[in-house]
């Protein structure tokens, strides 16, 4: 099954909450990680921030293809940086445009009953504006869970709650901090890459 088509999801419930790892994935990444994506920023559902406290950032339908033959629906972690730049001006500040720890929903949100895959992704970090048209680049490190549906909106924040901090813990490791130097997020025009 491709990820065009939606995948009945799995319902989070609070024993599987009680049973969810601190730290996922290996020492290192592995296979098929690292997975590089870049885009233009766009305005997605407007759910992220108003509904769940977990304000998104979304790239380009086109800019998730490069995952659909690699991974499944679920939450991953890595890293992501956002231009400072828009249209020529310096907008973000100097920390707004570091590499930061990011956790990206990958999926149809069955909770929402969306109409197509997206690809929503929370960096952890205060941002003071909003970035939307800015180029983000993202490199995807690791899994953490499936796609779940959910009974309640808070059962659903607990888990992202969760999802942020399994990110921070797994990216701890010293064969993930490497990564936030990586050349892919210092050229000026880097390309997806697999």
């Amino acid at each position: 099954m491709g990820l065009e088509e939606r995948p009945a999801a799995l319902v989070g419930t609070e024993s599987y909450r009680a049973r969810r790892p601190d730290v996922v994935g290996p020492e290192e990444p592995q296979k098929p990680f690292p997975i590089l994506l870049s885009g233009a920023v766009q305005r997605g559902f407007g759910r992220g921030g108003k509904d769940l406290g977990c304000p998104t950032a979304n790239l380009p339908d086109e800019s998730i293809t490069p995952m659909s033959s690699v991974t499944e629906p679920g939450v991953y972690y890595g890293y992501a940086q956002v231009s400072r730049e828009k249209d020529g001006q310096l907008v973000l500040s100097e920390e707004e445009g570091k590499v930061l720890p990011m956790v990206m929903s990958l999926g149809w949100n069955p909770f929402y009953k969306n109409e197509r895959l997206s690809a929503e992704i929370h960096i952890m970090h205060e941002f003071t504006n909003d970035f939307y048209g800015h180029h983000m680049k993202v490199m995807i490190l690791g899994y953490i869970r499936p796609e779940l549906d959910y009974v309640s909106r808070e059962a659903l924040i607990e888990d992202i709650e969760t999802d942020k901090r399994v990110a921070l813990k797994s990216l701890a490791r010293p064969g993930y901090e490497r990564y936030q130097s990586d050349p892919f997020f210092q050229d000026d025009v880097a390309q997806p890459r697999l």
